[in-house]
């Protein structure tokens, strides 16, 4: 039997004694936030990246582990566990060769199989199985007993079949090394049901389409299990002929079978009989099960691949560079019902909230731009977040005019997306926050204080809602929940939290804290004021040792008793700072900050047998840099003046953008026309990429061309290698004739006639904005 922690280091390749003492620290409860930042002695420095793999797979490795035990026990107690097989299932690495193993002899209901045995026909099977030399007809002549439910030799060799048809199906060494045929030359076919052409037009391409199993992307693998879904399209799983020399069969997979059952076809009397039952072991017993097994595989991986599409792109959209702490005014745009204006304070408190008409119908634009320079002077507003929504370029232009006839303001504007803003308006959190402000002032306030900190604002709404997920809605929601929850925890701890400022949604995914913990910090900062201090985090109803442990170093307190506190020095290390400050003789507030008082300590020299140099390094790196933000610095796209709409857009004309999305395909960018357009990967760089994640990332100010408009249809193809961009090569370097990439393609349709296409980058948009919804 394999060792959990063992398998574990040869995936991850580090050592096992990592692996054993983090699965010690997880299992007694430690986060994994705080294992990577707390206790690199422990883990040999492995980074949270790694302990989130670790953490996935120990759940995996336990699951498997214990489906084997009940594997074990079952067969044990049929007595069929013989050495070998015992062997077997010990040694099974994946759930799928374990399933294998069990087949046989897993409960079931009575089989046509199992009622052939009980009438006394497997001697008549393996007869014939050994020697095709018998006469079918005559050697079942022997096994007829109508008592039995065998009333003539059609009825024997019927049971006979059935009995080798689940022999066959059952073996787990015929299974394995047809299931690895299958996964690397069986290929999907996808037809359009008879009467859904119109009603499943955005399906079209894979209205008669085939793509290799292993070459088909997890983006076109989700639109196809999508358009089955909504009963567009059949999908079947057909056998490649490609390597079948085997006359006898008709596809590879069948000829397996023959091969595993040491069947050869030479004329002799059972020979026909042995033939049909290898078919019918095909077409009965194996293809339905294999073709929903890798099928369901299939989308299982593509779920898992826009699983972490959508995880990178928040990560990036949680980790971008705040604005800061400035009083700031945030507008949700709107034409009929008006400009939704808020100000919020530097702390992210509302200040006032009016509403302005300058569009039409109203077009009180005059009066707007004097209400806003007033609301801008009383409440000293230094920046001015407009939500990317309905009239945001209008309303945009008439900030630029504002800030052009008072530039004493000083004002900063920056159109940010708005996307589940409307999410946190409607939310019990929003109604608890302001519960006598209108829904629509609410999401001015979240569209104001997102500009300020992207971080804190943003773990308010589901994650599902922000919107930078690709196929969101039809991957498992669980493990996408999962997923998302770790992103967030792990981005929240990396910047850290303000313990006197910080909301409750906040504080619920900082390390050690939850729902019940985050609410009382929340009544005991009501009732008692400001924390002072960390230790005073001890007082807090329920929150005892192992939470302070886990939470403390990741809460932060300015201007406190202690000048650590606001810095990522754990409590549980003040003592080893306490020492260094006894050795130079200085206090904390003279050395924070001051690298050439900090040179002056030799890390080495404070090792523990708990804190090792890893620690003391880090303890020096946070007390030159204290409290430091690990995000950039903050900017934004300039949209190009006279570019609202796409009817202003034309081929050539150069862009500024912001990515709002990054997809397996290219990356969605933000231009200012309330569409975004597609940069396709074929021309994200003039050098090979595998991955648009290699160039680009959510959030990310890039230039583009536009390369293609379809207004009709709203979409836009843009370049990131110029206005008349060459498909990207290969990852063989070279492009040969008119061999382009076909990842610039649409997926292979293989209609006999197939639809006209205006051009490559039209075929790869249309294919790539099927999956952006």
């Amino acid at each position: 039997m394999f060792n959990i922690a063992e398998k574990i280091a040869r995936e991850l390749s580090v050592d096992t004694a990592q692996v054993v003492a983090t699965i010690n620290l997880l299992d007694e409860g430690a986060s994994v936030p705080f294992v990577a930042r707390y206790r690199k002695e422990v883990t040999g420095g492995l980074d949270d990246s790694q302990l989130r793999d670790l953490e996935e797979r120990l759940g995996y490795l336990r699951e498997l582990e214990d489906r084997r035990q009940v594997i074990l026990k079952s067969v044990e107690e049929q007595e069929k566990l013989s050495p070998e097989l015992k062997l077997s299932i010990e040694n099974a690495e994946t759930k799928s060769e374990l399933e294998d193993l069990y087949l046989p002899y897993k409960p079931k209901r009575r089989t046509k199989a199992q009622i052939a045995r009980e009438a006394g026909l497997e001697p008549l099977a393996q007869q014939l199985l050994d020697n095709p030399q018998l006469n079918p007809e005559e050697t079942a002549q022997a096994y007829i007993d109508a008592d039995k439910g065998v009333p003539d030799e059609k009825a024997a060799l019927d049971g006979a079949k059935q009995i080798l048809m689940e022999n066959f199906a059952e073996n787990a060494t015929l299974l394995a090394a047809i299931r690895q045929y299958l996964q690397e030359h069986a290929l999907v076919r996808s037809t359009v049901i008879s009467g859904k052409e119109e009603e499943g037009h955005k399906f079209s391409d894979y209205f008669e389409y085939s793509e290799k199993l292993d070459k088909i992307p997890s983006h076109r693998a989700l639109a196809l299990f999508r358009g089955r879904n909504e009963g567009i399209i059949s999908l079947e799983l057909i056998v490649d002929e490609a390597m079948l020399k085997d006359e006898k069969a008709r596809n590879y997979a069948q000829h397996l079978i023959f091969k595993h059952a040491g069947i050869e076809l030479q004329g002799r009397p059972a020979d026909d009989w042995l033939q049909t039952v290898v078919l019918w072991t095909w077409r009965v017993k194996l293809h339905n099960f294999f073709e929903t097994e890798l099928l369901g595989k299939l989308r299982e991986e593509a779920e898992t691949q826009a699983i972490g599409v959508f995880a990178n792109n928040l990560r990036d959209l949680l980790m971008a560079a705040p604005a800061g702490k400035f009083a700031t005014m945030g507008m949700d745009p709107g034409l009929r019902t008006g400009v939704k204006v808020v100000v919020v304070d530097d702390t992210g408190k509302l200040l006032t909230q009016s509403t302005i008409f300058p569009h039409a119908p109203q077009n009180q634009w005059d009066a707007s731009l004097a209400k806003l320079a007033t609301i801008c002077q009383l409440n000293k507003v230094k920046l001015v977040s407009i939500g990317n929504g309905t009239a945001s370029r209008e309303t945009d232009r008439l900030v630029a005019e504002l800030m052009k006839k008072h530039p004493e303001l000083g004002l900063q504007k920056i159109v940010v997306s708005e996307a589940g803003a409307s999410v946190y308006s409607a939310s019990k959190l929003a109604s608890e926050e302001f519960p006598d402000l209108d829904v629509t002032y609410r999401g001015a306030v979240s569209i104001a204080r997102r500009l300020q900190d992207p971080l804190a604002e943003l773990v308010k709404i589901e994650p599902k809602a922000i919107g930078v997920g690709q196929y969101q809605h039809d991957v498992s929601q669980s493990q996408l929940s999962k997923m998302l929850a770790s992103v967030v925890e792990d981005c929240v701890n990396a910047v850290g939290v303000d313990l006197n400022t910080a909301s409750a949604p906040l504080l619920t995914y900082v390390s050690g804290l939850n729902k019940t913990l985050a609410q009382n910090i929340i009544r005991f900062r009501e009732q008692n004021g400001r924390f002072a201090n960390r230790q005073q985090l001890t007082e807090v109803e329920r929150l005892g040792p192992k939470a302070f442990e886990q939470a403390a170093g990741f809460l932060r307190i300015t201007d406190g008793d202690n000048a650590l506190d606001k810095s990522g020095v754990h409590p549980e290390t003040y003592p080893i700072v306490e020492k260094m400050l006894a050795k130079i003789q200085s206090n904390i507030d003279a050395v924070m900050g001051n690298k050439t008082v900090l040179n002056q300590l030799n890390a080495a020299d404070y090792v523990e047998e708990k804190f090792g140099l890893p620690t003391i390094t880090d303890i020096l790196s946070e007390l030159e840099k204290p409290g430091r933000d690990p995000r950039g610095d903050f900017k934004a796209a300039k949209f190009k003046e006279g570019v609202e709409k796409i009817a202003d857009l034309s081929n050539g004309m150069a862009l500024e953008g912001t990515v709002t999305n990054v997809t397996d395909f290219g990356a969605f960018v933000d231009i200012g026309v309330h569409q975004d357009g597609l940069v396709h990967i074929s021309v994200m760089s003039d050098k090979f990429i595998a991955n648009p994640r290699d160039v680009v990332k959510t959030g990310d100010i890039v230039k583009v061309h536009v390369i293609d408009v379809d207004a009709k249809r709203k979409r836009i193809s843009l370049s990131m290698v110029g206005p008349n961009p060459e498909v990207a090569p290969r990852a063989g370097g070279k492009n040969q004739g008119n061999d382009k990439d076909k990842r610039s393609f649409k997926p292979k349709n293989t209609a006999k006639k197939p639809k006209p296409v205006n051009s490559a980058f039209g075929m790869a948009l249309a294919d790539a904005l099927k999956g952006k919804k």
